[in-house]
C-alpha cells in the first residue's frame, strides 16, 4: 500500500477539481482501485504502488497543462487521463508557460510580454536579476508574482520587498502620522501587487508573521537575508553604497530581483544613482542576469507607450543640443 500527497498550489484548484468537483469525479472514475481525497489545494492518493504511480503521472500532466494554459475543459481533462480510445492527449507544446501565479478568485497572473517571460525564465536559472526599463513595463508586478510563486512552491520561506525611501518631488516630512504612516504610501505599489495575488486574510497572516516584509531599504542594513525572495524596487534611487549594501545582504539560499528606471532618478543632484554602475560592473558574473525592458513591454494605457517615446525623443534632442553647445564652447576657447 502506497500513499502520496500532490500539491496544487501552482494551479487554480477550481480549474483542476471543476465546478462542484465535476473533474475530480472523472478522476475517481478513471482510478476506481485508488482512494482519492481532496483537501483544499491537495490530493491524497492511496493504493497499490503501480496504480498510484500511474495516477501521479496523469495528474502531473493535467497540472502541467493548467500551468501553461490556465483553463482545461472536462473533455480534455478526460483525454489527458486516457479515458477515450485515443489514449493520452498530447500537451500543447506551442503554448508558452507564461502563467506566473493564480490570484484570488482564480485570477490568472501572466507574463504578458517577451521580456517579462525572459524575467521568469531568468529567475529559474539565476539568483540575481536586474530588470531595467521605463514605467509601465511590469517590472515590479512580474517580480512580485515570481516571489509569490516561489513562496507558494515552498522554494523560499519569506518574501522581502524594499524600496529606497527617496522623496519623488514631495516631502515625506510634511505628511501626517508616524514613520510607518509616512512610509506606507510610498510602498503602496508593492501592497497593490500583493493584493492582486494573495487573498486578503492570507496576506494579513503573512504580513503579521513576517513571512512577507515590506520595508525601506535602510532597514536592510546589518541583516543576512537567507531562504528569501528579495525585491529591491525603484533601485535607480539607491546610491552606490546602498546598492552594494543590499547586494551583500543576500544569503546562500536566496533570490533577488532589482528593478529600476534610469530615466526617473529622484536622488538629490549631488548624489549619483548606483544602479547604472552596478549593472555595468556586475554584467559578466555567472548567476546574475540582466533584462532590459522597453516601450514594447508597456501594459498600461495605450498612451503610455507614446508618452515614453515622446520623452525619449526629447531627451535625445536635449543631449544633442548640449553636445553642440559644449563643442561650440570648446571651439571658442581654442579660438
Amino acid at each position: 500500500m502506497t500513499e502520496v500527497i500532490i500539491n496544487l498550489e501552482t494551479v487554480n484548484p477550481i480549474e483542476f477539481f471543476g465546478v462542484n468537483n465535476s473533474k475530480f469525479e472523472i478522476l475517481k472514475r478513471k482510478f476506481p482501485l485508488l482512494k482519492l481525497l481532496s483537501r483544499g489545494s491537495q490530493i491524497k492518493i492511496s493504493g497499490q504502488p503501480d496504480e498510484v504511480a500511474n495516477a501521479q503521472l496523469r495528474i502531473g500532466q493535467v497540472i502541467q497543462y493548467l500551468e501553461r494554459n490556465g483553463h482545461l475543459s472536462e473533455n480534455y481533462f478526460s483525454r489527458i487521463l486516457g479515458d477515450d480510445e485515443q489514449g493520452e492527449a498530447p500537451l500543447d507544446d506551442a503554448a508558452t508557460n507564461d502563467i506566473l501565479v493564480f490570484g484570488p478568485n482564480g485570477r490568472v497572473i501572466r507574463a504578458k510580454t517577451q521580456n517579462q517571460k525572459m524575467m521568469a525564465q531568468a529567475s529559474e536559472k539565476n539568483d540575481v536579476i536586474f530588470a531595467i526599463g521605463p514605467a509601465g513595463t511590469g517590472k515590479t508586478y512580474t517580480a512580485v508574482a515570481l516571489a509569490v510563486r516561489a513562496l507558494k512552491n515552498k522554494a523560499v520561506r519569506k518574501i522581502i520587498l524594499t524600496r529606497p525611501a527617496v522623496e519623488a518631488g514631495e516631502s515625506l516630512g510634511f505628511l501626517p502620522g508616524d514613520l510607518k504612516e509616512k512610509i506606507d504610501p510610498y510602498l503602496r505599489p508593492l501592497y497593490d501587487a500583493l493584493d492582486d495575488m494573495i487573498p486578503s486574510d492570507k496576506l494579513n497572516y503573512f504580513m503579521s508573521n513576517h513571512i512577507i516584509e515590506i520595508a525601506p531599504l535602510a532597514y536592510m542594513r546589518g541583516r543576512t537575508l537567507d531562504n528569501a525572495f528579495i525585491i529591491l524596487d525603484e533601485a535607480q534611487n539607491a546610491t552606490d553604497l546602498q546598492l552594494k549594501m543590499f547586494l551583500t545582504r543576500i544569503g546562500a539560499s536566496a533570490k533577488a530581483i532589482i528593478t529600476g528606471d534610469l530615466t526617473q532618478v529622484d536622488l538629490p543632484k549631488n548624489q549619483k544613482s548606483g544602479l547604472m554602475k552596478a549593472t555595468r560592473i556586475l554584467k559578466n558574473i555567472n548567476g546574475i542576469s540582466h533584462i532590459q525592458l522597453d516601450e514594447a513591454d508597456v501594459v498600461r494605457h495605450r498612451l503610455v507607450k507614446q508618452i515614453i517615446r515622446a520623452y525619449d525623443t526629447e531627451q535625445a534632442r536635449e543631449e544633442e543640443l548640449d553636445e553642440k553647445r559644449k563643442a561650440q564652447q570648446r571651439s571658442n576657447a581654442n579660438g
